[in-house]
Order: C-alpha cells, then sequence, then structure tokens
C-alpha cells in the first residue's frame, strides 16, 4: 500500500492535477482507497486542512483516507528517534523532525505498516539542517517512491475530456 505524504497532495492541487482540469486523480485517490492501494495519516490530513481551501475542504470530506496512529507505529518512535539523534542534524532539524511535522509519523507508520512512502522529496544524506523523509526511509529499511511511480505501478489511468462546445 503506498502512504501519501501532505507534498504530493499540494502538489497535485497547486499544478499537475488541480481540481479543476484533473478530477480524474482525486477520483483515483478514493478508488485507492477503497481498494487498498493508497492512505494517508491524521496528521497530514490536519496539515492540510490548515491550509483553508479547497485542499482542506477535499480533506475535510475524506476522514476514510487518513488512518490514526495507532499503537503499532508508536512502537517505531524509539528507533526513529535514536536514528534522527545519532545523525550530524542541528538540533532545530531533529526538534522539527520529532515535533512539528508529519513526517515522523509518516515513517513510523511506514515502518510498522510496510507501507511505500510517497512524496516529493528527495534524498539528501549530508543534510543538516533538515531531516528529509527519503532519508529517514533509507536508515529504517522504508521503500518510498515519488507521485508517478505511485500511479504507474497501481496501473492509474487518467483519461482526459475533450471539453465540448459552448
Amino acid at each position: 500500500m503506498y502512504l501519501v505524504d501532505s507534498n504530493v497532495l499540494i502538489e497535485a492541487k497547486n499544478r499537475y492535477y488541480a481540481f479543476d482540469i484533473a478530477p480524474g486523480f482525486w477520483a483515483w485517490l478514493d478508488y485507492a482507497h477503497t481498494n487498498f492501494v493508497a492512505c494517508s495519516i491524521e496528521p497530514v490530513r490536519d496539515e492540510l486542512i490548515h491550509g483553508g481551501d479547497e485542499l482542506a475542504d477535499w480533506a475535510s470530506s475524506h476522514p476514510d483516507f487518513f488512518r490514526p496512529i495507532d499503537a503499532a507505529t508508536t512502537t517505531h518512535f524509539a528507533s526513529l528517534t535514536r536514528w534522527a539523534n545519532s545523525r550530524s542534524y542541528t538540533n532545530a532539524a531533529i526538534a522539527e523532525f520529532l515535533n512539528n511535522t508529519a513526517d515522523y509519523f509518516l515513517v513510523a507508520y511506514a515502518i510498522a505498516h510496510s507501507h511505500t512512502l510517497v512524496t516529493h522529496e528527495q534524498p539528501r544524506p549530508d543534510s543538516k539542517r533538515r531531516i528529509l523523509i527519503p532519508d529517514a526511509c533509507e536508515a529504517m529499511g522504508v521503500t518510498y517512491s515519488n507521485t508517478f511511480v505511485m500511479l504507474r505501478n497501481s496501473r492509474a489511468r487518467l483519461d482526459f475530456q475533450t471539453p465540448t462546445a459552448a
């Protein structure tokens, strides 16, 4: 199953799959959720709802797409925290990762449920100021990919319609 980061949904809304030009992407997300292909977690939903826009409305109206943080996830907090503290990240980067973003919860959830984490972030193992999802995934043995890999691997088809004449 694919576990979707907030930046995937935000980028979709803002660019490639805007609600008004690519409703098929959002319909596919409904299909993917119903068929156990894709989901996200409540901390991602919380980030999206704070946007106060069309994506916030979508997140609010699709509560089942966002799963709660469960006991299986919390069992991985200690190892993920140890890893973050063992690296040469700044204290601010560690604090942000552990306390202020959904990224920490996404990685722990992906570990607990053997999900592939979908994000637009790219690995930067030499980063000091920010802990990036791909670096945490690699350290913790979690597979990650981007939106296009998820769509291709799940055999999604986003058929566009030709507008009718006015």
